[in-house]
């Protein structure tokens, strides 16, 4: 089953109830990664600063004890969500789909387009996962920018690796393929905060379909 990230549908919904419980007393490699998926979806949807570590033990049922054992301090935990949720959210509906295209603007179009009916068939949009804490967190803690900064940049790379590189005079020109990839990145997250702020999909659209006729034309 495929992970909604950016219409809020919940990783832990997938997980029966209890997993915490189970988890914490048969595999605690599988409690951690229970923590992880509950936090992920919490600070990302609801906000860091308004999920406490009282919030994730309680909606889990795990004890302090064992919470603690594997994120002794809330930060701690934030840059687990950032390493293996949020980096691994941008590389599952990104990097991978562009990857595998068979050219950079079907990539492209793949991942708007899907994005686009994710947020159609659920109703309801919380934004990029990475935006969101972004947002957040960049004023806040700098470990946590920086991670968040390399998740970024390595975004920023592969859809320049993917775009046409041609000579050209004017450096911001249309050879300019780091440039452009800066600009779909930009597209596409203020695209999905607007949509957020609409709760409709309209506004990623739109801003797709006029960045997809400038690079088609470029």
């Amino acid at each position: 089953m495929s992970i909604a990230y950016f219409s809020g549908s919940s990783i832990s919904d997938e997980r029966e109830k209890g997993m915490g419980r189970r988890a914490q007393r048969n595999d605690p490699d599988g409690l951690r990664n229970a923590i992880i998926d509950q936090a992920f979806e919490a600070f990302t949807v609801h906000g860091f600063g308004s999920t406490s570590i009282g919030d994730l033990k309680a909606a889990m049922g795990v004890s302090g004890g064992a919470f603690s054992h594997h994120f002794p301090t809330k930060k701690a935990l934030g840059l687990a969500v950032i390493r293996e949720r949020v980096a691994a959210s941008i590389e599952a509906t990104w990097i991978d789909p562009l990857r595998r295209a068979p050219s950079a603007i079907s990539g492209l179009d793949a991942v708007f387009l899907s994005v686009i009916d994710e947020l159609d068939a659920n109703g309801k949009v919380s934004g990029c996962p990475l935006g969101n804490l972004a947002v957040e967190l960049s004023r806040q803690d700098d470990d946590l920018r920086l991670e968040m900064d390399a998740i970024y940049a390595r975004w920023r790379a592969v859809i320049a690796e993917r775009l046409p590189h041609r000579a050209s005079e004017d450096p911001a020109g249309p050879g300019d393929a780091d440039g452009l990839a800066t600009l779909v990145v930009a597209t596409f997250t203020g695209g999905i905060t607007m949509a957020k702020a609409s709760q409709t999909s309209e506004p990623l659209r739109r801003s797709w379909q006029r960045l997809r006729s400038l690079l088609a034309a470029s």
